[in-house]
């Protein structure tokens, strides 16, 4: 049996057609309309953690050294010697400069001679006064020589009493003469030269020794901090963060010392000193310094991305992403932002996922496609801030 051809033929077509046209070949109004679902927004998210926040009071201070000492000369003479070169580093004790001593130490000696002779005539009054007491006793001598006699031994008492005090004050003139470093620290630029002759009269002092560790930091605060420092200082000692002038650089860290007496009336600002151990010696005499002071530490924080903050002119809101992959509008009390992160007061619990980026793109009930955050981002789970820990980069001033 031969196979069966088909052979549409130009009469077939034209039927067809036809027939399209009389809408023989048309759907039915019935049959359901199908609409192509709109494909997902694509965005950042990450999730709410809990974490404790540093809350720093921020200001503006300046480096100064602990102790600044002018050394200067206290008797007159030629200066023989320097013993420091410029920048040094130097103790408290080490040798400075000699000044000529011998002038000072033949005072000495003519003090101690004056001290022996009246120590010999010293004795020889009491030896006679013993002589007087005796013969009075055998009425060989009068009452009067022996008062006398003892009058003189008291003066000889008193000679010998000044006499020391005259080699006291040689002695003290030939310390003097060599001038040592009153405190430890780094010795400045050298303002007489050896070979000069220095008076204790002269108004320049020979050099000026800084004390750069430990160092100070004078700094101010809005006045309206004065009751945060100070119930942060009752619960112990006050952390104080020295940073470069980009704000973001530490290079020092101590402790408050004390609240400057009164509030400047001028700026409105409180004035404060803190102690920095200074071991690696960043912090250098004059320069100016961004400060940070702990004035507390909020446990179990919930914190977002400062980026997933959105403002309204109802408030803050975020876009927290549901189970179903859609989004809303979640309002929500920001309690302060600093370093990219910014903790929350309410309207968020751990484990919620909240847009970062793309937050353009989208309107409540809006499906996503949401991928974690990259590496890096401030307050995500992937710059290394372990969830739950003290996030010290995430530190947030706290509202005025």
């Amino acid at each position: 049996m031969r196979p069966v051809l088909w052979i549409v033929t130009p009469a077939v077509i034209l039927a067809g057609a036809f027939a399209w046209h009389l809408g023989l070949l048309t759907p039915s109004p019935d049959a359901p309309k199908v609409k192509a679902a709109a494909p997902p927004i694509p965005v950042v998210a990450d999730t709410v953690r809990l974490q404790d926040v540093p809350i720093y009071a921020l200001g503006i201070g300046t480096v100064q050294a602990s102790n600044t000492i002018v050394v200067k000369v206290r008797v007159d003479g030629e200066l023989q010697k320097v013993a420091f070169t410029e920048g040094q580093d130097v103790k408290a004790g080490d040798l400075l400069a000699q000044i000529d001593p011998r002038p000072f130490a033949a005072a000495l000696n003519q003090a101690k001679a004056a001290k022996a002779k009246d120590d010999a005539l010293l004795a020889n009054a009491k030896m006679d006064f013993e002589r007087y007491k005796t013969l009075v006793a055998k009425q060989a001598a009068s009452q009067q020589q022996l008062d006398t006699q003892s009058a003189l031994v008291a003066q000889y008492q008193a000679a010998v009493e000044g006499d020391q005090a005259a080699i006291d004050n040689a002695q003290v003139q030939l310390d003097y003469a060599t001038i040592r470093a009153p405190i430890s620290g780094r010795t400045g630029v050298r303002l007489v030269d050896q070979g000069n002759i220095v008076h204790a009269s002269d108004t320049g002092g020979l050099v000026v020794i800084t004390q750069v560790k430990p160092v100070a930091v004078l700094f101010a605060l809005p006045q309206d901090r004065l009751e945060d420092v100070r119930e942060a200082m009752a619960r112990g000692p006050v952390e104080v963060i020295a940073l470069k002038r980009d704000g973001t650089t530490q290079i020092g860290q101590g402790q408050i010392q004390l609240i400057d007496n009164q509030i400047s009336s001028d700026t409105g600002t409180l004035r404060l000193k803190a102690l920095f151990p200074n071991d690696d010696l960043k912090l250098w005499p004059g320069a100016f310094v961004n400060v940070k002071v702990l004035v507390d530490t909020r446990h179990a924080v919930a914190t977002v991305p400062a980026q997933a903050i959105q403002r309204s002119p109802d408030g803050f809101y975020v876009y927290r992403v549901k189970a179903d992959d859609t989004v809303e509008q979640r309002p929500v009390k920001v309690g302060g932002t600093r370093d990219g992160v910014s903790f929350l007061e309410a309207g968020l619990s751990a484990g919620d996922r909240v847009v970062v980026d793309g937050q353009y793109k989208l309107t409540p009930g809006a499906r996503v496609s949401a991928r974690p955050a990259p590496a890096g981002t401030p307050g995500t789970g992937t710059d290394g801030a372990p969830g739950g820990g003290t996030l010290t980069s995430a530190s947030a001033e706290s509202p005025a």
